[in-house]
């Protein structure tokens, strides 16, 4: 942990990131869900505002709680539920405004 950053840019799997934060999983768990875990650990820290003015030790802490958030959301739930990517809502009800003004055009 001396370097996160360069430890973090070389992680490239669900499982090496689990196995970095010494998360136990299931692998049958990431097998299925493997990249919704990780996009929602990516939207977990993107929601974080001020993970870049932590020092190390709280980084790799906070991104650990992160990370253990987003495996137990599918442990729990399952992917159609969590609706992590955009095709998840494209059979939802969409709305569209249309003018009069574009219709007369």
């Amino acid at each position: 942990m001396e370097d996160f950053d360069e430890d973090m840019e070389e992680l490239v799997s669900a499982e090496d990131f689990l196995e970095y934060f010494e998360i136990p999983f299931d692998a049958s768990v990431v097998h299925v869900n493997r990249l919704h875990i990780l996009q929602r650990f990516h939207n977990y820290l993107a929601a974080e505002s001020k993970l870049q003015e932590m020092d190390t030790s709280e980084r790799f802490t906070r991104h650990k709680v992160l990370l253990t958030k987003a495996y137990m959301d599918f442990v729990e739930s399952n992917a159609q539920t969590e609706k992590v990517f955009k095709v998840f809502h494209m059979n939802e009800p969409q709305t569209a405004f249309v003018s009069v003004d574009d219709l007369l055009r």
